[in-house]
């Protein structure tokens, strides 16, 4: 039972730059039509308030629910309707054809063979941004060329993947969301995948703890990358002679535990120094990128946090500022391209030492 104790806002990092009142929220969750339409829509699902509650209230879910009464009642802004519509019709938000969702092999220098043609079963899952974002494509790409090199077997879906669902739960949909799911573990199941690598740890989150038990282990690629560098089986011969702070992505960070193995990839780069940002690991600051908001604009009048993080990487002394997740990188780009400090996805530095 909430107790109104105030600690999910006072940690939520949309609190300070926006009118988003996850206590009010929570207090008036079952009379969703007193609350002003646009305010469930500024939660990013970091989870920061879930970690905070000390009554499990759960918050984050809470405003899911909430989004899906709206989105029941047709009240949704027309940018996530327009998602919602395009991953019916494509299964991707974007709405690119499903037929080009394999167009990253194009820039792939090695073959890579469907998951029914290999032994081990072992999936590469794509999913949607780095399947059509011109910026992300790059990393499905650099993690085949790095499985490839230590020797791993491993396949992909092509044009039979669909997209995870992570966001379109937190939309608020949860039938579409059933669908996605349903579809990809009848094709999971029709192929005999035992293992799945994640690029994004948005789909990470949605295969290992949403889509239930069945049958295959879900890691996301920084994960088999630690494990490969500790068994020996892939080493950096070149080295990265700079200053890099690592972003912890919440997904992969906060809701899923996973914040020593990107550190460990980095520190066995030669000449790579590793800094840390103030707010790190669960307390990571959310890149605003989550729970829809790649797919709407809210209003914020104070800055934003992605702002924040760039002018700390650069007031720490970073040359670059490195994380493991698509949103994030694609959230960074911006106000980090406009003070002249690099942004790069973890994968993009492995490659260069590789």
């Amino acid at each position: 039972m909430c107790i109104q104790c105030g600690m999910c806002t006072g940690g939520c990092p949309e609190a300070g730059i926006s009118p988003f009142n996850i206590r009010m929220l929570v207090r008036k969750r079952h009379l969703h039509r007193e609350i002003d339409q646009l305010l469930p829509w500024y939660c990013t699902s970091c989870g920061a308030c879930t970690l905070d509650c000390p009554r499990d209230v759960k918050p984050s879910e809470v405003i899911i629910g909430i989004r899906s009464a709206l989105v029941e009642e047709g009240r949704i802004p027309l940018s996530l309707q327009k998602a919602l519509e395009n991953t019916f019709l494509q299964k991707n938000p974007w709405g690119r054809p499903r037929t080009k969702r394999g167009d990253w092999l194009n820039d792939l220098d090695i073959e890579v063979p469907h998951i029914s043609e290999t032994e081990s079963k072992r999936l590469l899952f794509t999913c949607c941004i780095q399947a059509y974002d011109p910026r992300c494509m790059v990393i499905p790409v650099n993690v085949a060329r790095i499985l490839n090199r230590a020797g791993m077997e491993f396949g992909i879906l092509g044009n039979e993947e669909a997209c995870c669902g992570n966001e379109i739960r937190r939309i608020g949909e949860s039938g579409l969301f059933e669908e996605l799911l349903e579809e990809n573990v009848a094709v999971f199941e029709r192929y005999g995948v035992r293992e799945i690598i994640t690029l994004s740890p948005h789909c990470m989150n949605a295969l290992k703890r949403e889509y239930g038990n069945h049958g295959f282990k879900v890691s996301h690629y920084t994960e088999v990358l630690a494990a490969m560098i500790d068994a020996g089986s892939i080493a950096f011969n070149g080295s990265y002679n700079g200053k890099v702070i690592y972003h912890d992505p919440c997904f992969l960070g906060k809701q899923n535990n996973v914040f020593d193995e990107p550190r460990e990839i980095l520190r066995a780069i030669k000449g790579l120094e590793l800094l840390e940002f103030s707010e790190s690991r669960k307390l990571s600051l959310c890149c605003e990128g989550g729970g829809g908001r790649m797919f709407y604009e809210a209003e914020i009048s104070g800055q934003r946090n992605s702002e924040k993080r760039v002018l700390e990487a650069i007031q720490k002394g970073a040359e670059a500022l490195v994380t493991s997740c698509p949103f994030c990188v694609m959230n960074f780009e911006d106000p980090a391209t406009e003070e002249g400090l690099p942004v790069k996805e973890l994968s993009e530095i492995v490659i260069e030492v590789l």
